[in-house]
């Protein structure tokens, strides 16, 4: 059945890992633009520009729109336009943090994170109708996870691309919480505007296509609500998934390397100073590397911290 309503979209999604999200592209086969949705993470480009270009096989990559600006959506733009000289169209809200390139505001410095120039020509707001494949697509506006962020729907097929604003089992890291700007009541507006359309199948930004989005909007409210009773176990999360993202970039990492580079991490401070300032800095995030070795997401061997 998935695939089914995926070929009568014109669409292929790619799955990535945790560190670059699933891009989804549309082969426009000659009658419309060939349209990849997000790219993956800087260090995958090059992975990223052959999965499109052997897909593509003779065709050019006509158009690139981002979900969101997080790095781990955007990493391949730069890559991808030059390889296809390809438009790349942004969320309204980034358009001139992009052009002027503001490293703090669109938070690559804030996460630690990479994320090469590119060139926006266009961008999509809420309320638009794209042209993907075969069919339009509305753009819904989605801020929580990210202020700027949307999701593309498709009513006929009934199809949702939900990036970080819906998982399968949650949602985004709320990164603007970290700045001390509320937006848990914006998560909650999106996932209550999320609820209103009827879908069959959701394309999440990490995870694999699933169908089920009541229950998948229930278990994402419940996250909410822990969220919204104890922020700093959001700030907890937070910040390990910060330490987690950076191991799958690096693989593995001296102790003392790994503590100074979260010691120069605006999120990681933040967290702290907000919710953990009676503990020391580092015996912090100590901590928190034997919370991600416990769950085994991370191996600690030797002094030499390793993803896992």
């Amino acid at each position: 059945m998935e695939n089914k309503v995926f070929e009568a979209a014109g669409l292929q999604v790619f799955e990535r890992g945790w560190l670059s999200s699933n891009n989804v592209l549309f082969d426009g086969n000659g009658s419309h633009e060939s349209v990849l949705i997000d790219s993956g993470y800087a260090s995958h480009a090059i992975q990223t520009v052959a999965l499109v270009r052997r897909t593509l096989e003779s065709h050019a990559l006509n158009r690139v729109v981002n979900t969101h600006l997080h790095s781990d959506h955007c990493g391949g733009n730069h890559a991808l336009q030059l390889a296809f000289d390809c438009a790349i169209d942004v969320p309204a809200g980034e358009a001139e943090k992009v052009d002027r390139w503001d490293e703090d505001e669109l938070t690559y410095r804030a996460t630690g994170q990479a994320c090469p120039r590119f060139n926006r020509t266009g961008t999509v707001r809420d309320g638009d109708e794209i042209q993907l494949g075969p069919l339009r697509w509305q753009v819904i506006a989605a801020p929580g996870h990210d202020p700027e962020s949307v999701v593309l729907y498709q009513p006929e097929l009934q199809l949702l691309i939900s990036a970080d604003a819906l998982w399968e089992n949650g949602f985004g890291v709320v990164f603007p919480e970290l700045d001390g700007v509320g937006a848990f009541d914006e998560v909650r507006d999106t996932l209550d505007r999320l609820a209103e359309l009827s879908v069959k199948w959701t394309i999440p930004g990490h995870g694999a296509p699933f169908q089920g989005l009541t229950t998948a909007i229930a278990r994402a409210n419940s996250r909410l609500d822990s969220f919204i009773a104890d922020p700093a176990r959001h700030a907890r999360h937070a910040a390990r998934v910060l330490i987690k993202f950076h191991l799958l970039e690096v693989q593995q990492e001296r102790a003392p390397d790994l503590l100074n580079w979260l010691e120069t991490t605006k999120y990681m401070r933040l967290s702290h100073l907000r919710h953990f300032e009676t503990i020391p800095f580092r015996d912090w995030c100590e901590s928190l590397l034997g919370e991600l070795a416990a769950s085994r997401a991370i191996v600690i061997d030797n002094g030499v911290v390793k993803n896992f």
